[in-house]
């Protein structure tokens, strides 16, 4: 069950409160007054749909007419921020071509999690260079694992389309190996991940304020990359920890370039940048 929001509200406090409160409740992405704006004008899309002519009213549908279960799904879509793009912050990719796929046993498989894998860029950026290391390396077995907790954002994941400006950070002769061209319904110039790729890449949803998640313990690299910082302190201590849960001893933990002073898991030594190896269970 969704977890239901106080209704023992403080003196001064309003449905917009109520709502901020229910987002960060959920999804753990801090809403403070300040971004009440940013929260109206993503919010501006659903309501009208449902024929409401302000956020207010929509919100006493939710919170006066007990509407939170049927319509949080699209809430998430909504309030989650999926910004990514294909190669976003190179050296880290650099890192893991030149230093950790090399030194990789490849008897067992290699195991790659994009914990917020958002539209997809991430783990497709991964399956290009792991596809490309397995050219060269025939015995280099590999698996993905992307999630995200917006469902909707999942299904364009795993369709795999962009447009084309979407794809100028891809690489010329990846583009050509690993796309599709083509066309949208708008007529836009796309490209679409090729089939034997897209089928490399497994998306699911996962929330990953909630722990405990049901996943293999033995990750040999997971990417928790620019989404710590819309959590508390708390929850920022508490997702590294889970995420870091699942990462085998020896392998690697990634976050954003502005992250690196938030991981203080005792398990994970910094060895550059934004990248962390797992010392101990």
């Amino acid at each position: 069950m969704i977890p239901m929001p106080n209704t023992s509200t403080a003196p001064g406090s309003d449905l917009q409160v109520r709502f901020r409160d229910l987002i960060t409740r959920v999804t753990g992405i801090q809403m403070p007054a300040s971004k009440q704006n940013m929260i109206d004008g993503r919010m501006r899309r659903r309501y009208s749909t449902l024929g409401h002519s302000d956020l207010e009213s929509y919100l006493k549908l939710l919170f006066e007419e007990d509407r939170i279960q049927q319509e949080l799904p699209h809430i998430v879509d909504l309030m989650s921020t999926n910004k990514t793009d294909f190669f976003r912050e190179p050296a880290h990719f650099h890192l893991l071509r030149n230093t950790i796929l090399p030194a990789h046993n490849t008897e067992k498989p290699f195991k790659f999690w994009s914990a917020a894998s958002s539209s997809g860029q991430e783990a497709y950026t991964t399956a290009m260079l792991l596809a490309e290391y397995q050219r060269v390396t025939p015995s280099f077995r590999y698996g993905i694992l992307g999630t995200d907790i917006s469902p909707n954002i999942l299904e364009e994941a795993r369709a795999g389309v962009y447009p084309q400006d979407v794809l100028r950070d891809v690489p010329e002769g990846f583009r050509e190996r690993y796309f599709v061209p083509g066309q949208d319904s708008r007529g836009n110039p796309c490209g679409r991940v090729v089939e034997n790729l897209r089928k490399k890449v497994r998306f699911e949803q996962l929330n990953l304020i909630h722990g405990n998640f049901p996943l293999d313990k033995d990750i040999d690299v997971a990417f928790l990359r620019n989404v710590l910082i819309y959590f508390d302190d708390a929850t920022q201590c508490k997702v590294v920890s889970s995420v870091a849960d699942h990462v085998k001893v020896g392998g690697y933990f990634f976050v954003g370039h502005s992250e690196s002073m938030i991981v203080r898991d005792k398990r994970l030594k910094q060895i550059a940048a934004a990248v962390f190896r797992k010392e101990k269970g």
